[in-house]
């Protein structure tokens, strides 16, 4: 695993076509943005058993729109 420190504002690019962006640090909890491909599914650990044929499941375009995940 690797483990960076970043600031507010600062990126990470995984490959040629995922970039992660601190949006905001507050107390305990980090804002991540995720930008990446719509064929690439974006998922918080704990929802990691989601049943992904599930006919109400959202898209990564709307993951996309919401466009940042708080993670602790």
């Amino acid at each position: 695993m690797l483990v960076l420190s970043r600031k507010e504002s600062q990126r990470i690019r995984v490959g040629d076509s995922i970039v992660v962006t601190i949006v905001k640090i507050g107390g305990d909890k980090v804002r991540v943005g995720i930008e990446a491909p719509d064929d690439v599914l974006v998922l918080r650990d704990e929802l990691e058993a989601w049943d992904t044929t599930a006919p109400n499941e959202p898209t990564n375009s709307d993951s996309r729109a919401q466009a940042q995940v708080a993670a602790a």
